[in-house]
């Protein structure tokens, strides 16, 4: 599981920093993204949003790792992300879920899905 942890934090550590060359080899050709309002982006649309959003802060919390076989992996949290979206502020709570693939060389996420956090 630590391999699995370990990766995904890289993964956000890209994202924080906007980090597109590891983000094009951490994230599988067959990539999908779901977001909180139901929009979908593939791979290249995702790392392309960098030019128009930055975080400024991602805060993974509650992270729950959750193995399949021994190449497939689900990672489970909750965010707290402040942005920029085309240079206006923006602040998501939301609940994730990130689907991870061990290929020949090494793990890829294949598929992101947001979801709001209901209100408490």
């Amino acid at each position: 599981m630590d391999d699995v942890l370990a990766v995904q934090e890289r993964f956000d550590r890209a994202e924080l920093a906007g980090d597109r060359a590891t983000l094009r080899e951490l994230i599988d050709d067959d990539f999908l993204s779901i977001g909180p309002k139901g929009f979908v982006l593939d791979k290249a649309q995702w790392i392309d949003r960098h030019g128009m959003f930055r975080y400024l802060a991602l805060d993974p919390r509650d992270v729950d790792v959750r193995r399949y076989r021994d190449d497939v992996a689900v990672v489970r949290n909750i965010q707290r992300n402040r942005a920029l979206w085309k240079d206006q502020q923006v602040a998501v709570d939301t609940r994730v879920s990130q689907v991870w693939l061990r290929r020949d060389d090494g793990w890829r996420i294949v598929g992101i899905q947001f979801s709001p956090l209901a209100d408490a």
